[in-house]
């Protein structure tokens, strides 16, 4: 329980960080067994599962007749495991049931439970149709999860709840893909774990990583690199500075075409890399008056959730760039332009000989005061 405890706190605390709002409930599967057993109970009236003996239960697999329907895995296709020396576990009847209650040996002295069938413990899927069918109802409008989640896990647990209800509890299944760092999958043996207390460390603001997310598709593969993030907090940076010094001015009415095409691209299964290059837009649009860009960043932040508004109420001293920097930056984005990058270094060195530096990004040169 103190592990448990443990990684629980940094969850709730990297959440903070990432300015995820808190839920409603956070449950915790060893004290919902009471409706796990209740759920269990229920699918074994209801025809969906079996004693397997020793106190076991099991759902029946061919019971649910659209099994596969996330995945598109068909149980006539599915071969068995071979986790036992027989092959498939004796107890079940199919080779593609799964244990919705498995019996504890006398070696398992932690985590057990007495229930109508013997002292065991839940299976892997259980818990997590018992405790959000118990919080959220028969009806449960989004249902996420990693893509490694869709089978068996989020299959199986759409067939148990399902089987309760009699009826379609999740009505949207959303499945982020896998997220590598710097071209490899995060693993303790590859050294290349990154926690969101590392990002801090570098002196990065963790919406950062929010950002970097929201600039990728949450169906295609990430890889995620710290130039991304350092470019992400530069953004984040250049932002909130903006619309600290746009809150200066008196506001005025948001861009309406700008916010229904943000809209429409939230809208359209999360297209939030379409709805930032809208942001982007208006930032630019020195035709829309300072408090109209204002309104528009502070609407679309209640969405993207990167604390714009932090900055408003700072005082914001821009310092104007000489006329000589201008002609450098502009003289760099020609050779930048045409690949050479050797005057395009030189430049780049003659603007911070003057005590300026230019940075590039996804929007361009960036300059700043060294």
């Amino acid at each position: 329980m103190q592990v448990a405890r443990h990684y629980e706190d940094a969850f709730h605390r990297d959440c903070a960080a990432l300015n995820i709002r808190p839920a409603d409930h956070y449950p915790r599967a060893s004290e919902s067994v009471d409706q796990m057993i209740t759920l269990i109970t229920t699918l074994l009236e209801r025809g969906h599962a079996y004693l397997g003996g020793e106190g076991s239960v099991f759902f029946d697999a061919q019971s649910c007749p659209d099994y596969g329907a996330l995945s598109g895995n068909r149980l006539d296709q599915l071969k068995p495991g071979y986790r036992y020396e027989g092959g498939v576990d004796p107890a079940k009847r199919f080779h593609a049931d799964w244990a919705l209650w498995k019996h504890a040996s006398e070696t398992r002295t932690q985590l057990v439970w007495d229930t109508p069938w013997g002292r065991g413990f839940p299976g892997w899927h259980t818990e997590c149709s018992a405790m959000s069918l118990d919080l959220l109802g028969e009806v449960i409008d989004i249902h996420t999860g990693g893509i490694d989640l869709r089978f068996p896990h989020h299959e199986d647990e759409r067939a148990q709840s399902n089987g309760v209800t009699g009826t379609e509890v999740v009505q949207h299944w959303i499945h982020g893909e896998h997220l590598l760092f710097e071209g490899r999958k995060m693993s303790k043996s590859s050294g290349n774990v990154v926690l969101v207390s590392d990002v801090a460390e570098r002196g990065l603001d963790p919406l950062a990583l929010r950002l970097a997310f929201l600039q990728h598709r949450h169906r295609q593969q990430m890889n995620l690199t710290w130039e991304v993030l350092t470019s992400a907090d530069s953004t984040i940076t250049r932002w909130r500075t903006k619309v600290a010094a746009w809150a200066q001015s008196p506001s005025a009415a948001m861009p309406q075409d700008a916010r229904h095409r943000f809209e429409e691209a939230v809208s359209d299964d999360l297209d939030l890399p379409r709805a930032l290059q809208v942001v982007r837009e208006v930032e630019k649009d020195n035709t829309l008056s300072e408090g109209a860009r204002m309104e528009f960043f502070l609407f679309v932040d209640r969405i993207l959730g990167l604390d714009l508004a932090r900055d408003i109420g700072k005082v914001v001293e821009e310092i104007p760039v000489p006329s000589e920097v201008t002609t450098l930056v502009a003289a760099r984005a020609a050779a930048r332009e045409a690949r050479d990058w050797a005057a395009s270094d030189e430049l780049r060195d003659a603007i911070s000989a003057l005590g300026w530096s230019v940075r590039d990004t996804a929007d361009g040169q960036e300059v700043e005061q060294a």
